[in-house]
């Protein structure tokens, strides 16, 4: 009896020792879970606490890298850190979105995205980057209509008269565009998907060439964004048919979308946000959210907007995620159905 007891005594301290080393493992492991949750929201709380790197995969001067400094301006003042663009042109802008998929997901390397991302997912059967997986959307910064612009002499006051004349002068009409699988080129091939139209294609590098040939006759009509079309239209060097987003630009009021031209389920946008490698801490993604929506509401960034024919609209990072992976869908039959093909 005297050593069962003694086993009872020592089995029940040792129990009693097991059940503490769990617990103390259990608040151990607890406490660890914590540490990443509680180091992204000192980071979150922090940032920036250095200089923030916004990269643009176009040149300096387009519509992408102007859009993409006046938000830099912008989170600069909001945020009080500077957010300096970086131009790593090339690739029809996949070596920029390379480069931020595979940087730190700590909020200091962001990628101000255009519409051409979704676009090349199509576009590029070896494309590296997955648009919806390998980024976190933080806001969709602004959208500018295309223009859809002729030369004066082409017989056409609006678009049904412009798919009219073409179809039947099919073998001396073609159009621009500032290059293959551009949104241009896009907004073309949907125009052509849309009313049955085969002209021919003439892609050039860049818009400023295509416009200097379509001014000069050499193509007939082209697909423009609205900053660097208008301008010529305003000086009578070019004739505007119609906008290609759903509803009229403040720009140009008058003139009419592709849609109420005839045009059905003709809604395109060139359009440009900030995106984050995936993993950013969501602190970090809803505070830059913010810095932004709010300046829109700043008459200067409303200003300087209306000067480009762009359009910006509050958003959440959701919303945003949302109509990029919307992009990618609607732009890949698009693409597939022109042909075009970059390796």
């Amino acid at each position: 009896m005297a050593t069962a007891t003694s086993f009872t005594a020592r089995n029940s301290a040792s129990g009693a020792r097991r059940h503490l080393i769990q617990a103390a493992a259990a608040l151990l492991a607890v406490g660890a879970l914590g540490l990443p949750a509680q180091a992204q929201s000192q980071a979150s709380s922090t940032y920036p606490a250095k200089p923030v790197r916004i990269v643009v995969g176009f040149s300096a001067g387009g519509t992408t890298d102007v859009v993409a400094r006046i938000m830099a301006k912008e989170l600069t003042q909001a945020l009080g850190q500077t957010f300096m663009v970086d131009n790593k042109p090339g690739g029809g802008s996949n070596i920029a979105t390379d480069l931020v998929a595979a940087a730190q997901p700590d909020g200091y390397t962001l990628l101000f995205v255009a519409v051409t991302s979704a676009i090349n997912q199509t576009l590029y059967p070896n494309v590296k980057f997955d648009l919806n997986r390998d980024f976190e959307a933080v806001a969709l910064g602004a959208k500018v209509p295309n223009v859809l612009v002729v030369h004066p002499s082409v017989p056409a006051k609006n678009v049904k008269e412009l798919i009219a004349w073409a179809k039947a002068n099919n073998d001396k009409v073609s159009y621009a565009s500032s290059g293959s699988g551009t949104s241009i080129h896009m907004a073309a091939e949907l125009f052509k998907v849309r009313t049955g139209l085969q002209t021919q294609h003439v892609p050039y590098k860049g818009s400023a060439p295509a416009l200097t040939d379509l001014m000069g006759n050499q193509v007939q009509f082209m697909f423009d964004n609205m900053p660097s079309a208008w301008p010529q239209v305003q000086g009578g060097k070019l004739k505007a048919l119609a906008v290609t987003t759903k509803t009229r630009s403040p720009s140009a009021p008058d003139v009419p979308t592709m849609e109420e031209s005839g045009v059905e389920r003709f809604d395109v946008s060139s359009w440009f946000g900030l995106i984050a490698p995936k993993g950013t801490p969501k602190p970090i993604v809803d505070k830059l959210n913010k810095a932004m929506n709010a300046a829109f509401d700043k008459p200067e960034v409303k200003e300087a907007y209306a000067k480009l024919g762009a359009v910006a609209e509050h958003n959440t990072p959701a919303q945003f995620g949302s109509f990029i992976r919307t992009e990618v869908a609607n732009w890949a039959p698009v693409v597939k159905a022109s042909g075009a093909k970059v390796d």
